[in-house]
């Protein structure tokens, strides 16, 4: 049974979301085979246990993850906080480029909108920041659609405490979404002391690092497993990783739980840490493995177990994706 979960405010002014989130990319595309019957399955349970925040975006299957997601976005319209993305574009090879264009910004909410099913986005991002445009630019044309009541709230994910300054400048931003996890905390040099500042809420995703961080990877990656081609996944680097798991799960041994429930309820005490909201957003397709992870909630680590978790992140070798231009943290300082 799943532990009844608390709410959290995303932001100042942001939405109110289960204190645990879901991300929904998984369901669609890059961790090899997809199960549509599991996937649903996932999304109901998670409801019935309290997530109210559903993470998707229109690059996630060409667009495939917010059909997918569709019917159950319209079944249960007033009980979910549905965020989606623009920015990341994907051509018909499978080519990457990012736009914030304020005509592209104006079509692609439209096009998601339209996916989805709904009339208003409760969350949208900025999958990516392109320096090529003024983000005054950009930032406005996000305000210009809250005030077409085509959106609620805006974010911007991957981008640095700078970057969150100057947009948070031009329109209130509720939140940033970005990479932060036991093996991942850049964010908390430059983007988390912002948004705190802020008072922006963070959306922490691939909070167990992409698998990684549960100790259960394959030993071989399907068909199809972005994760096959991430430096971190790979080689030597896989290795000296995959031994850096050590403290985890002794810790997760000790206390009765896993090493995915581990992690999460590190992140989750990263609330107090630095002063603001934190809320992760593991991907599962599968119901055990949601409520799994929202036991997680119920973990409370000591200061003896955080001391030992914190050599982590500085000994993890391997870059976050194969091209580090991919994202602008490889910025953050």
């Amino acid at each position: 049974m799943a532990p009844s979960i608390s709410t959290v405010r995303l932001g100042s002014d942001g939405p109110v979301v289960g204190a645990q989130g879901l991300g929904c990319m998984g369901m669609s595309e890059f961790y090899g085979d997809t199960d549509d019957d599991s996937a649903r399955q996932t999304l109901d349970a998670a409801l019935s246990a309290g997530v109210t925040l559903f993470d998707t975006a229109d690059m996630y299957g060409q667009g495939d993850n917010e059909r997918f997601l569709a019917p159950f976005v319209r079944a249960h319209r007033d009980d979910i906080v549905i965020a989606t993305k623009f920015g990341s574009v994907r051509a018909a090879d499978g080519s990457m480029s990012i736009s914030n264009d304020p005509a592209y910004i104006r079509r692609a909410v439209d096009a998601s909108l339209t996916r989805l099913g709904i009339e208003v986005i409760d969350l949208y991002y900025m999958h990516r920041r392109d320096p090529a445009v003024a983000l005054a630019d950009s930032i406005g044309t996000m305000a210009d659609l809250v005030q077409a009541g085509k959106v609620r709230h805006l974010g911007l994910s991957e981008v640095t405490g700078d970057e969150l300054r100057e947009a948070h400048a031009h329109n209130p931003i509720s939140t940033v979404q970005s990479e932060w996890s036991l093996f991942t905390r850049d964010i908390e040099r430059g983007l988390v002391p912002a948004a705190a500042e802020l008072g922006v809420g963070v959306v922490a995703y691939s909070p167990l690092g992409r698998g990684f961080l549960t100790g259960a990877l394959p030993s071989e990656f399907t068909a199809g497993d972005v994760r096959s081609r991430f430096p971190r996944f790979t080689g030597e680097n896989a290795q000296r990783n995959t031994a850096l798991l050590h403290p985890i799960t002794t810790i997760a041994a000790g206390r009765g739980a896993t090493p995915a429930q581990v992690a999460l309820a590190w992140l989750h005490q990263r609330r107090a840490v630095h002063d603001l909201t934190v809320v992760p957003i593991p991907g599962t397709r599968r119901p055990n493995r949601l409520q799994e992870n929202l036991a997680a909630l119920e973990l409370t680590l000591t200061a003896d177990e955080l001391a030992r978790l914190e050599p982590i992140a500085a000994q993890v070798t391997g870059d976050r994706y194969p091209d580090m231009t991919e994202t602008s943290n490889a910025r953050e300082t």
